[in-house]
Formats: C-alpha cells, structure tokens, sequence
C-alpha cells in the first residue's frame, strides 16, 4: 500500500522538477534577451544551444510550426508560410539576444502580433487546462532554436 504512494510521490516531484526547469525568467534589455534563458555549464564555457536540435524544432510541424507563418532555407519543406518574415539570413539580421526575445515572446516587440508566445506561460487565453502553466518550448527548446536562426547568415 505505501509503495503506490511513494512511486506518485515520485512522479510527482519528478513532473515539477521538470516544470521547474522547462520556464526559466529571463532579463529584457531594449529589444534582446542577451543572456540564454539557461546557464549551460560545460568544460568552463556557456552552452547556448544546439543548431541541429533547433532545426528540427522549427521545421518540426507539430513541435515548433515556425512553417506555418514563416519560409526558412530548407529546400526539402514545402508548403512554407508567407505570414510573417522569411527567416533567411535571420542571423544576419538579428543578434542571437533579438531573436531569442522574439521567440521568447513577440509581443513584447510587436504587441500586436499573431506569433504565440512560446516561452510565457502567463496572459494566455483559451489554453487547455492540461497544458496552463507550461511553454510550448522549453528554455533548452528556445536556446536550441535561437543557435539555428542565428546561423542563418544568407
């Protein structure tokens, strides 16, 4: 009887945990987040993200849908949007600090866009109640994607 209770306990603590760890606060300065949403410590130096992993995170249709609004240079994807800004030579344009804002939560720069935030989690409407409170990516996610964008020079 006790060790029913002691594995939801468990996955309890492990689910918050988790929460915890999947929204970070961040520091806006003018229109940048400058400093990655995490602090990855490896061999010394600052781990920002994952260029690979954020490429799969944006041409993901279910995870990111970043193709549902914007083109990206992936000769391989069809069906881009044309909403909002082609994202070649995003990394050119931007520093990594204004696209991780932009990521982070638009609205901030453009109040009224139609980019959904996704690293807040509060002033959201009609959020299903098993996802309130949860980003769409999480801090690792953003940072990810934030390395892919930024590599986009051309």
């Amino acid at each position: 009887m006790l060790r029913p209770l002691l594995v939801a306990v468990a996955v309890l603590a492990t689910a918050a945990l988790a929460h915890a760890q999947a929204t970070m606060s961040y520091r806006v300065v003018g229109d940048a987040i400058p400093e990655p949403l995490m602090d990855f410590k490896s061999g010394g130096g600052v781990f920002a993200g994952d260029a690979g992993r954020g490429r799969v995170i944006v041409i993901d249709r279910a995870m990111g849908n970043c193709l549902i609004c914007h083109a990206v240079p992936e000769p391989n994807e069809r069906f881009m949007g044309d909403l909002a800004p082609d994202l070649k030579g995003v990394g050119s344009r931007l520093t990594a600090g204004q696209i991780r804002l932009r990521i982070v939560d638009q609205s901030i720069v453009s109040p009224k866009t139609i980019m959904p935030p996704y690293h807040r989690t509060d002033r959201l409407t009609r959020v299903p109640y098993r996802f309130r409170g949860w980003p769409l990516l999480t801090a690792l996610q953003v940072e990810d994607v934030v390395a892919y964008l930024s590599s986009l020079k051309e």
